[in-house]
């Protein structure tokens, strides 16, 4: 191999490795559900809980949040973490939904 090719071919290399780091790590990022999807529609979900509409959803309470709900498969004190309901998709801890269940103490 000449020099200019063993330099193109590093080159070739080089952006191949960068492109597919760049490309898992996009794979990899989670989703958030979006407030105006229809399931969240559905299930009234709010990324933050002191938005809800506390006459639209009577058993709401504002201690109520994602973080605390046993159906949140996040991590403790992460920002965002699963839900099921929202398959592929990470929900707000500081959020709500009217599917909220207090996780068993």
């Amino acid at each position: 191999m000449t020099t200019s090719n063993r330099r193109i071919f590093m080159q070739l290399v080089a952006i191949s490795a960068t492109t597919g780091a760049t490309a898992t790590a996009l794979a990899q990022t989670p989703v958030m559900v979006n407030e105006k999807d229809p399931a969240a529609v559905g299930l009234g979900y709010a990324a933050d809980t002191t938005k809800v509409d506390a006459k639209k959803y009577p058993k709401y309470a504002a201690a109520q949040m994602c973080s605390n709900c046993q159906l949140y498969a996040g991590k403790a004190k992460e920002a965002a973490g699963p839900c099921p309901l929202f398959a592929g998709k990470q929900v707000s801890a500081k959020g709500w939904c009217s599917a909220y269940v207090a996780k068993a103490a």
